[in-house]
């Protein structure tokens, strides 16, 4: 059951490409109601897992895998006055089962079959068997946005829930998925997978696409809906609603996963030609209060789990503050232009805490950085979970800068055997009568610190606060510092854990 790729060409629409693969028929009336009523009847059957493809397929290795690229002229509205096109990926690999795929105009839903001529592969990838098992693992979304007549990509669903954005001019780095299930725990981690997507047909005047989801796993369901606007940041309104099958203890809405590796704060620990290695560098949340916390990631040498208490949070994110080529020294990777990513929740999300997981990581591959929030209370099995919320794929969190903010974080061993902690912050208006006229505010509930030095940076044109404490037999100290001007707040909040 394949399709000639002369035919393909041919074809302007999904419908024409499904009917000519016989695929199944067209579905009226589709509307994202359709979606949560799908996910209610998963989450009131038993989980089943999805058919795996051939072995042939799942035996690709890393570099075949890689030899296969999707044919641009294959695109979904290829060639059409559509703005947008859509790519497919091949299963295979680190991708055993598949997702279907339906696009959407005028209310009816219309499958897109799978098809080995859309892609095209080297010699060394051998021959992969084509049966009813075969379908796309992920789609890429694509528009035109600098280059006139050009699309770029944008945005790439791929994998388990997980889904990655960029906005102009940047390359892809951290990633989001729908929910995070017992990350952290000790009896191991759940991945809800998206196993179907409905993509909305855009009019030829339109700058944003939307993209429906249905997510299943063993203990929870969800339908989801993507509201997604590509541009100098990438800005993706999401709605959700989730159904549980068991009782869900922890959960984590609006997950972020990244990697970071070192910079100066552990950069003993890598012989590496590179000052540092990471996709994001810090933990931004505005808090139920207004306050601005700034916190530093780490790779620490084992698991650790922080939690930021709060109700009702205004925003988090993991974000990339280092913006220049030589903070990283990489040529190939461009760390620099790595997105950070903010979740803006919508309505109140009450009690529970912003989640930070930070692993252990040897290598620069493993995404070891997680971050969540998690409701204080639990939900029961066959409750209903209904949550909207604001992704900003850029290279600043759309939140106006109220204090000056944490530009970078390093730490040494000082000349007495104690820790040395610098925090660099940007150059502000508030600053502008020296730092005479700044207090810094130091505490840690297991360290003695000392009292801090101000001075003026003139790299960066604002301030660097420098002080010790003194860690003694304890594996971690909590650390937090603040600048002051009379009782006006001066700074972000930085808060950090040193681990031995």
């Amino acid at each position: 059951m394949t399709l000639t790729r002369r035919q393909f060409l041919a074809s302007t629409s999904a419908f024409a490409l499904a009917t000519a693969a016989g695929a199944t028929s067209p579905e009226a009336g589709f509307d994202h109601a359709r979606v949560i009523a799908l996910a209610q009847e998963l989450a009131a059957a038993d989980y089943s897992l999805r058919e795996m493809v051939p072995k042939a397929w799942q035996d690709l290795t890393y570099e075949q895998y890689k030899l296969i690229r999707f044919r641009p002229e294959a695109a979904l509205w290829y060639g059409t006055e559509t703005p947008f096109n859509v790519d497919f990926f091949t299963p295979g690999l680190y991708f055993p089962r598949t997702v279907k795929v339906e696009t959407v105009e005028d209310g009816v839903a219309t499958p897109v079959a799978f098809d080995l001529a859309m892609f095209e592969k080297s010699d060394s990838v051998p021959d992969l068997p084509v049966d009813e098992t075969l379908g796309f693992s992920g789609l890429r979304l694509r528009t035109e946005m600098h280059r006139p007549g050009l699309t770029d990509e944008f945005c790439v669903f791929q994998g388990a829930s997980y889904f990655r954005a960029i906005g102009l001019d940047e390359i892809y780095g951290l990633s989001a998925r729908g929910l995070a299930l017992n990350t952290g725990d000790p009896e191991g981690e759940e991945f809800p997978d998206f196993i179907r997507f409905w993509l909305e047909r855009p009019r030829p005047d339109q700058r944003n696409m939307i993209v429906h989801a249905l997510m299943d796993s063993p203990s929870v369901t969800g339908a989801y809906r993507f509201d997604i606007t590509p541009g100098p940041a990438c800005v993706m309104e999401v709605e959700a609603t989730l159904f549980a099958r068991e009782d869900l203890d922890h959960v984590g809405l609006g997950p972020l996963t990244s990697m970071f590796l070192f910079d100066e704060t552990n950069r003993n620990r890598f012989d590496d030609f590179r000052p540092a290695v990471h996709d994001s560098d810090g933990l931004m949340i505005l808090n139920g209060n207004g306050e601005v916390l700034w916190r530093p990631l780490a790779n620490p040498r084992q698991l650790q789990i922080s939690s930021f208490i709060d109700t009702d949070p205004r925003g988090f994110g993991l974000m990339q503050r280092a913006r220049r080529l030589s903070d990283f020294a990489d040529l190939e990777a461009h760390y620099h232009r790595r997105p950070g990513l903010w979740v803006e929740p919508k309505g109140d999300w009450g009690q529970g805490a912003v989640t930070l997981v930070e692993i252990p990581a040897d290598r620069e591959i493993y995404d070891n950085i997680v971050a969540y929030w998690r409701p204080a209370t639990s939900y029961e099995a066959g409750a209903r979970i209904d949550l909207a919320y604001r992704l900003t794929w850029g290279e600043e969190a759309p939140v106006v800068a109220t204090y000056p903010k944490v530009l970078n974080t390093r730490m040494g061993q000082g000349f007495h055997g104690d820790r040395v902690a610098t925090i660099d912050f940007e150059a502000d208006p508030l600053f502008d009568d020296g730092p005479d006229a700044i207090r810094p505010v130091i505490s840690s509930p297991h360290a003695e610190t000392s009292d801090g030095i101000l001075q003026h940076n003139p790299e960066t044109g604002g301030l660097r606060l420098a002080f010790s404490f003194e860690p003694g037999d304890r594996v971690f100290v909590e650390l937090r510092a603040q600048l002051r001007k009379g009782d006006q707040m001066a700074s972000e909040v930085w808060l950090y854990r040193w681990t031995s």
